[in-house]
């Protein structure tokens, strides 16, 4: 049977059995629009978890001191400039930044024009000094460095923290959205060694200003980040620890030599700040553990639409036999009326993967239409929830046709087994 005689029999079974179509075919459409549905979803969210709420850049370390040291026995307590170039020269190490916190209270009190709009508030400052060249790829204005007493401060704020304030700080006050460009150069007063919230340390309080020079994924998300030898000369001025670091943040040559430098920091006695990475990772595995079960719910729907398809061509199959005894009295082969079966499934099945993939991909963006105009804005809110990849697309319309195919294989069988002798005698 040529392949154009092949095709114009299966479109004249289905065209004749309407009924049988529509309904094997809506069991493949909704068991693919569910699969390809949820799966969009949760690459969506994954993708929104990696690149907005947990940005984690795969080759860096935070590398802190010991929470405990037993006078020195495990490593020591503290990292100094000695910890330091150990650590820089640890295999696979293509750079050491050093941070320190400033490790006294801060406040800002800031009353009056901001960007056209009257603001008057206090809030508790933090402020973490950092090695430039961490950030220095963000910077938008001037050096990074150290401006001296007088001048103010150069400090970069975290994206993270400019996103949350667009949309949650801003419209609860009706402040304008703000972007990197427009926050570069704003001054910000700060006055160190003061605090609202507990009672000030002894020594002078020193009023200086922030001003911001850039918008960094690097930078302390629930404060600024200023110059490494500025948080020395504050801490210094302050009578604090201007010596040992916070944390060292260490640049893997490549992720592939991330395990072996962690094993080589816990051996030297330190820790490994990997909080942030554990919440992306648990935030992550929800999201996959979610998607799976509802994939394989989808997948047993397919299934179940498979084994109608499998009943319904039996019966039919049983209905056609004098049909088939006459095809293969008139020269049919075997294969010839398997292959006609399993045609007819085939195109079930192709008609609901498309169909399903689509229903899929519309609802989708209905979904997406309705959070734009219903739901106020909310931190790292995206423009789509869903995230849709070419192999997503094919495997929506391979599924249906490979579920509609295995449901047609013992029917097709079946047809190719019947003896046309005795389907002719009735």
């Amino acid at each position: 049977m040529r392949a154009s005689e092949w095709a114009a029999l299966v479109k004249l079974s289905l065209a004749r059995d309407k009924r049988f179509a529509v309904s094997s075919a809506f069991g493949i459409t909704v068991g693919v629009a569910s699969l390809v549905f949820f799966v969009g979803l949760g690459l969506g969210i994954g993708k929104l978890l990696r690149e907005k709420v947990f940005p984690v850049d795969a080759r860096l370390v935070e590398v802190v001191p010991p929470k405990l040291a037993l006078g020195g026995l495990l490593g020591g307590g503290t990292i100094d400039e000695t910890t330091v170039k150990r650590l820089s020269e640890l295999p696979g190490v293509a750079q050491a930044f050093r941070k320190m916190n400033v490790r006294v209270p801060a406040v800002s009190r800031y009353d009056g024009d901001f960007f056209g709009r009257p603001l008057r508030m206090g809030l508790e400052v933090l402020a973490v000094g950092v090695d430039p060249a961490l950030v220095k790829g963000d910077l938008l204005l001037g050096d990074f460095k150290d401006p001296g007493p007088s001048q103010p401060i150069p400090a970069v704020a975290a994206s993270r923290l400019l996103e949350i304030y667009n949309k949650s700080f801003a419209p609860a006050r009706g402040l304008p959205n703000l972007t990197p460009q427009l926050v570069t150069g704003l001054m910000i007063p700060v006055e160190f060694n003061r605090s609202f919230v507990t009672s000030s340390p002894g020594g002078t309080v020193t009023a200086s200003q922030l001003q911001l020079v850039g918008v960094s994924q690097r930078g302390l998300l629930a404060g600024v980040t200023i110059p490494l030898e500025t948080a020395k000369r504050i801490n210094r001025a302050s009578g604090v620890d201007a010596e040992t670091f916070t944390a060292v943040t260490l640049l893997a040559a490549s992720p592939g030599d991330v395990p072996g430098i962690v094993s080589a920091v816990k051996g030297l006695g330190l820790q490994v700040d990997d909080e942030e990475q554990q919440l992306a990772q648990n935030a992550a595995a929800v999201v996959v553990l979610i998607t799976a079960a509802m994939a394989l719910l989808s997948g047993l729907i397919c299934l179940l639409a498979a084994v109608n398809i499998a009943h319904a061509l039996a019966f039919a199959v049983r209905a056609r036999a004098r049909d088939i005894g006459i095809m293969r009295a008139v020269g049919a082969s075997q294969a010839d009326i398997r292959n006609w079966v399993l045609g007819e499934a085939a195109a079930l099945g192709l008609v609901g993967g498309v169909v399903g993939t689509m229903l899929a991909i519309g609802a989708a963006v209905g979904i997406d239409i309705w959070v734009t105009r219903a739901l106020p804005p909310f931190p790292f809110k995206p423009e789509t929830f869903f995230d849709w990849p070419a192999w997503l697309w094919g495997a929506g319309v391979l599924l249906g046709t490979v579920a509609a195919f295995l449901g047609a294989w013992g029917p097709g069988r079946q047809a190719a087994r019947i003896d046309p002798a005795a389907a002719l005698a009735g």
